[in-house]
């Protein structure tokens, strides 16, 4: 029971190493510097140049393109004569408007036909929302900007046609001879689609496959940019190491709805905006914890609106929610304390027949009503609430830019001075001082002395967000654990 003991709690220790080490070491960094961009009134412009796509990637050619805004009170999308989306804008405070194009990205492209061809159309713009477009090969349709921010396209066409959809973020090799996104802007983080469930690709991979979709999409941390069909349709993909995406419809058709949107990666929005695209938020296997945590904080910021103070509410009444489960640890951990020095007294006793060091062991925890992992398994069970308030405060996009107060002006970045980093670690060390431990092996003690050390250096580049959630937990831990030692 001993070794249980022991392998509890290195799982418990090695689960927060392997977290905290993954994300710090090799999860893709927030990106969230796109640069507001002034659209323009006009609603014609000639290009000199436009993107056209062949099986080896995106070349250039030498015909001249029309271009056209269609936009409202939230959205702007510029789009040419080939239905090609070739900028993007949504509205996100006051009158500053964000691109989700960067300098690397060349928008999103649309081909058509049995060889899946770029075709240049008559566009002409109906309104400041509504554009019509037709061809001398006997497709014409509409493409319209609605209320809630897509763009709804409706294509029908004289003869059967394939389709294609191509993104392309430009990538330039470095050193390491990985591919990295050039420019600055919002630039693309993955590339996905959505069956039943969200699946990602890299952006720098190759991989093929085809699937029943329902939409595609590119994005980073905290935007994206979405292809929405009219239901489920069977795609063909791959990407390849140069940054294109490529969607290609295997079998022909008479006519085709679909919808793009570019927004921003509000879980309530997106919800809003139907066809599971909150899915891109990636809560992972913790969403149905996740979840009602958002709920909780964005309840508390409609109260304080402060997500700082909402952090720290949440955190507390988390804590006391948990707290049944902590009493029995804290109970548990006290009295495995008072019969160390026994255990010890029967470990060197019977230290050459493990069966009866065993039989004694077992009676002496009987005796004084110790659990062995009492301590350990209420943590462990807690574990899942830790992750999903991670994931929250990690991934939501509702604490970018938001400020707590004095040094910290944005909880989704880093603390820049690494006053709560440190904080953090010395409340750890505090709390390792009041916790009683039953631990005797020298090995494991000196990975405890160190974790708060570990976790400090692991959390300084994290977001702010998250390192005070950690700290108010551990502080609300030690007042819980001073109230259960002075009653037991």
């Amino acid at each position: 029971m001993a070794q249980d003991q022991k392998r509890a709690l290195l799982a418990v220790v090695l689960s927060g190493l392997i977290l905290f080490g993954w994300q710090y070491f090799f999860a893709p960094k927030p990106q969230y510097d796109a640069k507001p961009v002034e659209t323009s009134s006009t609603s014609t412009e000639v290009k000199d140049v436009a993107p056209d796509i062949v099986d080896s990637g995106v070349v250039e050619a030498p015909v001249g393109l029309v271009e056209i805004v269609l936009e409202n009170d939230t959205n702007s999308y510029k789009l040419n004569n080939e239905l090609s989306v070739v900028d993007a804008l949504f509205r996100e405070t006051g009158s500053e408007m964000h691109s989700f194009f960067s300098p690397s990205n060349n928008g999103i492209q649309f081909l058509i036909g049995d060889v899946y061809k770029s075709i240049q159309f008559d566009l002409q713009k109906v309104s400041s929302t509504k554009a019509s477009f037709s061809s001398i090969d006997g497709v014409s349709g509409t493409v319209e900007l609605s209320d809630k921010g897509y763009l709804v396209y409706s294509i029908n066409s004289v003869n059967p046609f394939k389709y294609r959809f191509v993104f392309k973020e430009t990538l330039e090799e470095d050193s390491s001879g990985s591919f990295l996104a050039m420019g600055g802007g919002a630039a693309v983080k993955q590339f996905a689609y959505y069956t039943d469930e969200y699946n990602t690709l890299t952006v720098d991979g190759a991989e093929r496959g085809e699937a029943l979709i329902s939409w595609v999409s590119v994005d980073n941390d905290y935007h994206l940019f979405a292809n929405v069909l009219d239901g489920k349709k069977l795609l063909k993909f791959h990407t390849n190491e140069k940054g294109v995406y490529d969607l290609r419809s295997p079998d022909k058709v008479g006519d085709l709805k679909f919808k793009q949107i570019f927004a921003r990666k509000e879980y309530d929005y997106l919800t809003g905006l139907g066809h599971n695209l909150q899915q891109s938020i990636d809560f992972g296997i913790w969403a149905i914890i996740a979840v009602p945590i958002l709920r909780g904080l964005q309840f508390f910021y409609s109260i304080f609106p402060n997500y700082g103070i909402s952090i720290i509410l949440l955190t507390i009444i988390i804590r006391m929610l948990t707290f049944p489960l902590q009493f029995k640890s804290f109970k548990s951990m006290k009295k495995m304390q008072e019969i160390q020095p026994e255990l010890t007294k029967l470990r060197e006793k019977f230290k050459d027949n493990p069966q009866k060091m065993q039989q004694e062991t077992m009676s002496l925890f009987k005796k004084a009503g110790a659990n062995p992992l009492g301590g350990c398994l209420p943590l462990i069970l807690q574990m899942p609430v830790f992750f999903a308030f991670y994931r929250v405060l990690y991934s939501s996009v509702e604490l970018v830019d938001a400020p707590f107060y004095f040094w910290i002006h944005d909880l989704s970045e880093k603390d820049p001075f690494y006053v709560l980093p440190v904080l953090m670690g010395l409340a750890m060390v505090l709390n390792q001082k009041l916790m009683p431990t039953s631990i005797s092996d020298p090995v494991q003690k000196k990975v405890m002395l160190f974790m708060p050390l570990i976790f400090a250096v692991f959390m300084k580049d994290f977001p702010a967000g998250l390192t005070l959630y950690i700290f108010v937990s551990t502080l609300m831990g030690m007042g819980q654990q001073l109230f259960v030692y002075k009653r037991t």
